[in-house]
């Protein structure tokens, strides 16, 4: 399950990860996929996403700073896309207009990875909106998070990453938790949007959404936990810059070694 062996695959065949991004954050999600190995495209017009989605290896779609265009490109990877898609709704449950953009998107998209924090899975549940902008409620026990995690797996038959300072990947039916990682990761923005692209990333190479997702998140506590090391406590922009390197550097022996998953 936690073959970490694909990140050398990454590495060796460069898969094209077409990412329409969140303008705050394009910028290093393109960084971030280009140190693990990948191939980053980050087109946004809507006229071109069919042929994009022809040679792509995987798809990213980021909710983040939304206006119509921007759904207006992602329902035409929805209808255009034979590859694993990602869906990271960003503050979905931040007004009524984008939490229905984002539900007309999944009437049409079966994600092969939805990435979420618990705020963003209340949303898509119809539960009542806790988010503070783009950002998680108040945080809640590992049961309820799981919960949510299966629920919104089941109505959306996808594998289901819920971040936090713990990391939960459900598919429904197995579960999977994921610790480690920095608090500084926080004080950086953008770490979600960046963790969404590294599960399209691993989508590209692995089958398995569910094993993608946890590769994914594992990856990312182990590059958090290295860069705080990197960064020895000198503020969040050299933490930042540490997060790049420790991307590049990291291998799939040391990632294995360091990961913390276990099944639940």
């Amino acid at each position: 399950m936690y073959d970490f062996a694909q990140l050398d695959r990454v590495r060796q065949t460069r898969p094209l990860v077409h990412c329409v991004s969140n303008i705050v954050t394009a910028n290093d999600c393109a960084n971030l996929a280009l140190a693990v190995g990948a191939s980053p495209m980050m087109a946004q017009a809507p006229e071109e996403m069919e042929a994009i989605c022809a040679i792509a290896d995987a798809s990213v779609l980021n909710t983040g700073t939304p206006d119509g265009e921007k759904f207006r490109a992602c329902r035409a990877v929805a209808a255009a896309a034979r590859q694993p898609v990602v869906l990271d709704p960003v503050g979905v449950g931040a007004s009524p207009w984008r939490l229905a953009q984002v539900r007309q998107l999944l009437d049409g998209l079966s994600p092969a990875i939805l990435r979420v924090n618990l705020g963003e899975a209340r949303a898509l549940l119809g539960d009542a909106g806790e988010e503070q902008g783009v950002d998680s409620p108040l945080p809640a026990s590992r049961e309820a998070r799981l919960a949510a995690a299966g629920a919104l797996a089941r109505r959306y038959r996808t594998a289901v990453l819920l971040s936090g300072p713990e990391d939960l990947v459900s598919d429904g039916e197995r579960a999977w938790c994921v610790t480690g990682g920095s608090d500084a990761m926080s004080r950086v923005t953008g770490t979600g949007c960046m963790l969404s692209v590294l599960c399209g990333v691993f989508a590209a190479v692995e089958p398995d959404a569910a094993a993608a997702a946890v590769l994914a998140s594992a990856l990312w506590k182990v590059c958090a936990r290295r860069a705080e090391r990197l960064a020895g406590g000198r503020g969040s922009g050299s933490f930042r810059t540490a997060l790049m390197d420790a991307a590049g550097t990291l291998t799939a022996a040391d990632a294995a070694r360091e990961a913390e998953i276990a099944a639940l």
